[in-house]
């Protein structure tokens, strides 16, 4: 079969649905920056960003709590890995000490700090997690080599890689902390994360960090471009998204993807999203599974089940979008000044009703995404 042919055959698979879904914008509680969200269902979401700060709803956004977490003002989390209104884990960025992971088990009336970083020049971009007790999160190259830390204990211990299980990283190669998504796992023990910069690489493990492979991807290069945002819906078929966040509104180089486990990329046959765009996750709707993007200037939807295609959704501004791991049938984004918004039915409501969710389905396998950092 071509490799066009692969793509119909995916989105015939998965299925498709129209545009009628909408931005519904939400009160967060702060004005801070927000760069890092995390659905657990439809009624549990946190958020992150500047200042040490977090967010969390547990009514599906009619109300959002905002705090900081203590000795933390002066950070900046650009990820959030939530497990339920109870359980979160939080990831810092910045040089040396600033790249740190809080981990809460109340709610976010206390945190833990579980890890330091303590590798001069290290700079963490993002984390992941298979459940609650296994994850992973990589740093920018050091001295030409990747830092790349474990957890088989729910945080308590964070283990580097071996240096030596990892390939050297090229000469001006870097990650993205733009969503905290840029680091991707799928079922019990794939793990992806992109770079960018001299190359738009993906590497990938198979086991859990102990062995790596890397691939290059179609996606821009050069100073603020590369891989922003990686999904995987099975542990062969996946997204990256990303381009030049300096030049937000280039198309091309921005969407790539994968049948076969990262191990080739390439560029999808359609139109593309509108630019460059920070974060990626599915949406289970319509008997189907769709793609939303997000970025600086708008976001995007990709309906035929495979993101080889992409029609405008709005306008609005955003660094990071999730949906629930399991369910992934609603969707918040984060952005600027404590923008939150959720994902709605946009079809008006028949005459005499409440306006309904679109129809859901069974998911389809998948896992559970500023300057230098944009």
């Amino acid at each position: 079969m071509t490799t066009a042919g692969m793509w119909l055959a995916l989105g015939l698979a998965l299925g498709a649905g129209g545009a009628d879904v909408k931005w519904e914008p939400q009160v967060s509680g702060t004005t801070v920056r927000l760069r890092g969200v995390s659905a657990v269902d439809k009624r549990v979401a946190w958020a992150s960003g500047d200042k040490g700060t977090f967010v969390r709803t547990t009514d599906g956004g009619k109300t959002w709590k905002a705090a900081t977490v203590p000795g933390a003002e002066a950070l900046d989390f650009r990820d959030v890995d939530a497990f339920s209104e109870r359980t979160a884990y939080l990831l810092s960025i910045g040089t040396g000490d600033k790249s740190r992971i809080y981990k809460t088990t109340d709610g976010g009336a206390h945190w833990t700090l579980q890890f330091t970083n303590a590798v001069p020049g290290a700079f963490f971009d993002g984390m992941a997690f298979w459940d609650e007790q296994h994850g992973v999160a990589f740093s920018d190259p050091v001295d030409g080599h990747f830092v790349v830390i474990t957890t088989e204990d729910g945080g308590a211990t964070w283990k580097p890689v071996p240096e030596g299980a990892l390939p050297p990283a090229l000469p001006g190669e870097a990650g993205f902390a733009a969503s905290g998504t840029s680091i991707a796992v799928q079922g019990s023990s794939h793990v992806w994360f992109g770079l960018g910069g001299s190359a738009a690489r993906v590497l990938h493990s198979a086991d859990r960090g102990r062995t790596w492979t890397l691939a290059t991807t179609p996606l821009a290069t050069g100073e603020g471009a590369g891989v922003f945002s990686l999904y995987f819906w099975s542990p062969k078929a996946g997204i990256a998204v990303g381009g030049n966040y300096k030049q937000p509104e280039e198309k091309a180089g921005t969407v790539a993807l994968t049948l076969d486990g990262g191990k080739t990329w390439s560029v999808p046959p359609g139109t593309p999203p509108g630019g460059y765009r920070s974060c990626v996750a599915a949406l289970t709707r319509n008997r189907g599974m769709s793609l939303v993007a997000v970025g600086p200037t708008g976001s995007d939807l990709s309906t035929d089940g495979g993101g080889r295609t992409w029609a405008p959704l709005d306008a609005t501004g955003f660094h990071a979008v999730s949906t629930p791991p399991r369910t992934h049938d609603t969707a918040y984004a984060v952005g600027e000044e404590g923008r939150i918004a959720r994902l709605v039915d946009a079809r008006p409501a028949a005459p005499g009703k409440a306006p309904q969710a679109a129809p859901q389905a069974a998911p389809q396998e998948a896992p559970e995404t500023a300057p230098k950092k944009p």
